[in-house]
Parts: structure tokens; C-alpha cells; sequence
């Protein structure tokens, strides 16, 4: 799932490419990807785009409309298997709505150039589950999981956190990922955050010690200022596997931990999984696999 780092990566990418471009036209393949009626999508024909933002892990194409008469945003949810792809020249055909591809939208963008070809961008999906979720609103907070969104974690200080998290009396791992508590962080960069921290996932946030949660806040900063960093100017092609290369503990199961060498150990839920290393951050002790111990009972 696209991250803070790489939504930020990708609003960076179309200010540089989008702005200043004219819409053509939006094609939609899947409906249900579509989840407001009001500005309709034919508003986006003609607008002009101004600028791209980042709310959390939502992603805000800024445009001025000439036929809503105001400023619209077009805003993208990319879930846990969607993705952005940009192309420099878009075929004239629509995609097939209702197809068994995984194209769910596409924008066209006049071109830069007279005669040049035209550019866009396709929203895609990956798998069964289809999440992907976009949103044509006047104003971002029109989008409910906009509004619900906590401080978002690239500008949280340290006493906000601190406020947020002992307020929550949850497992910390939880709470870093629940969008409410703190916006832009998932599954990927908690489990890095909480290695860097020296703390375990299970670690109950009403406990957090004065000394935790300086590390905490520190680890926090440091770990998306650094896959903030990796990701902005990368192509939209090449921020997975940026992500990828930077990452210690998180999908390194069964690996050697980088810090101490200790083997990266997983624990497992339905349909998702976090890895830690014992010896950074659980004081040697391996932490009980919740699949695992379904299967025992």
C-alpha cells in the first residue's frame, strides 16, 4: 500500500508534469471507484490543473474549472493495490468500463506541445479486493476519510504525540496505523519506525515512558524524512521499489536484522502480517504468531 513517503513522491510528480496542463477528458472503467456524483466528472473536462497535494495517503489533483466556475479537487485513495501510472502518450480508446483489467480511471492531459502527443495518467488495481477510491469535491474535508484524518505524521511534534498516543490506550503498532490517531503512516513504515525506535509492536501506548516516546517521535521523523527523501524526483514507475530497497524489517522475514543480526521474526493476522527483530525491540523475546495459535487451540 502507498505510504505517506510515496503519496508525497507522487503529488511532487505531477506538480512537475500535470501543472499547468488542460484536461481533456476523464475516462472511468470502474464505476465503483467513483464515489461522489456532485461536481460531476464532465466538470474536470476543460479545467486547468493548478496544482497536486497530499492528505494522509490521499492523493489531491488541484484544477480550476471553467464549467463548475470554481476550484475542484480530484482526489485519489489508492488502497492497498492501486498504483498511478503516468504516460507520456495515452491511446485515444478508453479503457472498456467493467473490464477484467486493472485500469479503474483514466485522465488525459492536453499536450505540452503542438501537435505532441497525449499524456495522462492511469489509476490501476491489483487484486480481488477493489478499494481504490476516487473523489471529485469542492473542498478535500468533503471526503470523509479526509476528515477523520489525525495530525499528519510528517509535521507531528513531540508533545502532540505524546497527546495522541496516551490517549489511546492500544497496542502501538495499532495505533501508529490507525489514520485518526496519526495520518500517512501503514503497515510498511510503522514496522520500520518501531524497529528504529527499539520498541515492540505490542507495547501498550498508555505505558510509553518520557524516554520511549522522545525515541519514538525521533525514529518516527527520521525514518519518513529519509523514504521522503529516497522517493521525490523517483518516476511514478519506480517508487515500489525504492520503497522496497529501503526497508529493514518490514517483508524481511526469516532474514538477518541489519542493526544486531538477529533473525527478522513475523507475526501474522488474517490478511496482513508486521515483522520485527527480537533482539531490538522485544528484549529477546519472540512475540506470539496469531495465526499460529489459532491453528494450536
Amino acid at each position: 500500500m502507498p505510504e505517506l513517503p510515496e503519496v508525497e513522491a507522487l503529488a511532487t510528480f505531477l506538480r512537475e508534469r500535470a501543472v499547468g496542463r488542460t484536461i481533456l477528458r476523464a475516462d472511468v472503467a470502474a464505476i465503483n471507484a467513483v464515489k461522489t456524483f456532485d461536481p460531476p466528472l464532465t466538470a474536470l473536462h476543460g479545467a486547468f490543473v493548478v496544482d497536486a497535494a497530499r492528505h494522509g495517503k490521499f492523493l489531491d489533483l488541484v484544477v480550476a474549472s471553467e464549467a463548475a466556475g470554481e476550484v475542484l479537487h480530484l482526489i485519489t485513495h489508492l488502497s492497498r493495490g492501486g498504483w498511478l501510472h503516468w504516460r507520456e502518450s495515452l491511446p485515444p480508446a478508453p479503457p472498456r468500463p467493467g473490464g477484467k483489467g486493472p485500469i479503474a480511471f483514466r485522465l488525459h492531459l492536453a499536450p505540452e506541445f503542438p501537435e505532441g502527443p497525449t499524456a495522462g495518467f492511469d489509476l490501476t488495481e491489483a487484486g480481488t479486493q477493489k478499494r481504490l477510491a476516487v473523489y471529485l469535491v469542492r473542498d478535500p474535508l468533503d471526503v470523509p476519510g479526509i476528515a477523520r484524518l489525525g495530525p499528519d505524521a510528517a509535521s507531528i511534534s513531540r508533545d502532540e504525540l505524546a497527546r495522541v498516543l496516551l490517549a489511546q490506550r492500544s497496542q502501538l503498532k495499532r495505533a501508529l496505523t490507525e489514520q485518526g490517531v496519526i495520518a500517512g503512516i501503514g503497515n510498511a513504515y510503522s514496522d520500520e519506525i518501531l524497529h528504529t525506535a527499539r520498541l515492540s509492536p505490542f507495547k501498550n501506548t498508555a505505558k510509553l515512558t518520557e524516554d520511549e516516546l522522545t525515541r519514538l517521535h525521533a525514529a518516527l521523523h527520521s525514518t519518513l524524512d529519509d523514504a521522503i527523501a529516497r522517493s521525490v524526483g523517483q518516476k511514478a514507475a519506480t517508487l515500489k521499489s525504492e520503497k522496497r530497497s529501503g526497508l529493514q524489517v518490514h517483508a524481511r522475514a526469516g532474514l538477518p536484522c541489519p542493526v544486531c543480526g538477529d533473525t527478522v521474526r513475523e507475526v501474522s493476522f488474517a490478511d496482513r502480517a508486521f515483522q520485527y527483530c527480537p533482539t531490538c525491540q522485544t528484549e529477546g523475546r519472540e512475540l506470539a504468531d496469531r495465526r499460529l495459535s489459532r491453528l494450536i487451540k
